[in-house]
């Protein structure tokens, strides 16, 4: 009988060949969906403003001056300015804008009644400022409110998660596909059996595998190996059971999400605000402590919404401005009337930093007294979208980082007399943290 070599090996590599293929066009095929398709409404011709002023330096000027006060389409602390040029002829805006406390005094009906409505707020007067520039102004108020992104009917929003490519589902692509798939594994099983029957019908003699010695027992035989593997495995494990133990209670990059969402990119970053200005306890108090909502209140009782430059692709203006109407009704701040309500919601934050209870630690004394940088502990905070835990605040960080900073001895006269003593013993013309007592057990333990 004529011997052959071992067929079913060969179907092996076909199913292996045709499963590998299969699987590569199915990822490419998932992962190129069509684009959606959007469309925008055409903006509308801009109008025509009293004075033929310039609106796009009317913005400019608008930002610059108004923008504290009022905004276009909602009351804040003044009313909303779109289209104020068809309530008041230009002449009275030009007295109203140079100095409106005037004007109330002489009696004039409309200011009066303008500043009662407005809660008696007082206009900043403006003399400054030209009739070319509030006709400018007046220009940028006048032009029409931009209509709103339409989408197709039948359509998804562009970015919207759709998933449809040439209107058929990557779903429905992906259960046909696979249907293909397992009717050619079906195939090449029966065409294995085929071949099977064909070579008995034919006398020849399928030559099976030479049996061979398992590896497992193979190294089970092998002292040596057991031996160096066992010393291996053990020194392996004490290596990630001490690592593991090691990271009970470090909270590096925990990141949780707070109930009002609060962006360090938007305010320490794209503002500018300075991060004593919210945290003004880490200059005097041992905690760096929790800002009172009326601190972010001294902004945004006249910032009700975001420009449409802060958003991001994972935070749409709309969340940011949703945001903002949490802070209102946490605080009982009522839009509309520019006014408390009384009725205040707690807001439950949540906790980052948090040190054990036996260790002491002084912002005013690393803040103040040493001059550190916040971004130094904190990272650099002016960039996160969401707060999170930059270093690691074990005790190992705390001392690396008394070795290495030295002491700051401008304008810091408490320090000089001791300072001089402890250069000279040490011989350096700079002191570190940590030559000026900063390892001793009790600077940070009770």
């Amino acid at each position: 009988m004529k011997k052959v070599g071992n067929h079913n090996s060969i179907s092996r590599i076909y199913i292996f060949s045709l499963a590998f293929l299969l699987t590569f066009s199915l990822t490419s095929i998932a992962q190129n969906p069509a684009p959606a398709t959007v469309a925008t409404a055409a903006p509308a011709a801009p109008v025509a403003a009293t004075g033929g002023g310039d609106a796009v330096k009317g913005k400019e000027l608008f930002n610059t001056n108004c923008a504290a006060c009022h905004k276009l389409d909602a009351k804040s602390t003044g009313p909303a300015l779109r289209g104020v040029s068809g309530k008041h002829d230009m002449a009275w805006i030009y007295k109203w804008v140079h100095n409106s406390s005037e004007m109330i005094k002489s009696g004039d009906a409309a200011a009066v009644k303008l500043f009662a409505e407005n809660n008696n707020a007082v206009m900043t007067a403006f003399p400054q400022l030209s009739e070319a520039d509030i006709d400018n102004i007046i220009a940028y108020t006048s032009e029409p409110k931009a209509p709103p992104v339409e989408v197709l009917p039948g359509k998804e929003a562009a970015g919207g998660g759709g998933n449809s490519t040439g209107g058929i589902s990557n779903e429905l692509i992906l259960f046909a596909l696979a249907i293909v798939m397992l009717m050619l594994v079906v195939m090449l099983v029966l065409v294995n059996r085929v071949l099977t029957r064909i070579a008995k019908a034919n006398g020849i003699e399928v030559a099976d595998k030479e049996a061979t010695t398992p590896i497992w027992k193979a190294f089970a035989r092998n002292q040596f190996l057991v031996l160096v593997t066992s010393i291996f495995l053990i020194l392996a494990s004490g290596y990630f059971v001490y690592g593991y133990l090691m990271q009970i209670g470090v909270d590096q990059n925990y990141e949780p999400i707070q109930p009002i969402h609060y962006s360090h990119r938007i305010h320490a970053g794209s503002n500018g605000i300075n991060c004593k200005y919210c945290h003004s306890a880490a200059r005097v108090s041992k905690n760096a402590g929790i800002p009172s909502l009326n601190v972010c209140m001294n902004c945004h009782k006249n910032i009700a919404e975001v420009s449409d430059t802060t958003a991001t692709p994972d935070h749409s203006k709309a969340f940011y401005d949703g945001e903002i109407k949490k802070l209102y009704a946490a605080v009982g701040w009522d839009q509309t009337t520019q006014k408390y309500t009384g009725k205040t919601q707690p807001v439950k934050w949540v906790r980052i930093h948090n040190l054990p209870d036996f260790v002491y630690f002084n912002h005013s004394q690393h803040v103040t007294v040493a001059g550190i940088e916040c971004q130094t502990c904190h990272g650099p905070v002016q960039t996160y979208e969401i707060q999170k835990q930059f270093a690691p605040l074990t005790m190992g960080w705390c001392i690396d980082c008394h070795r290495k900073t030295d002491v700051k001895m401008e304008g810091n006269e408490y320090y000089t007399k001791i300072h001089e003593e402890l250069s000279k013993k040490y011989g350096v013309d700079k002191l570190t943290a940590a030559q000026m007592g900063g390892l001793e057990c009790g600077k940070c333990h009770y």
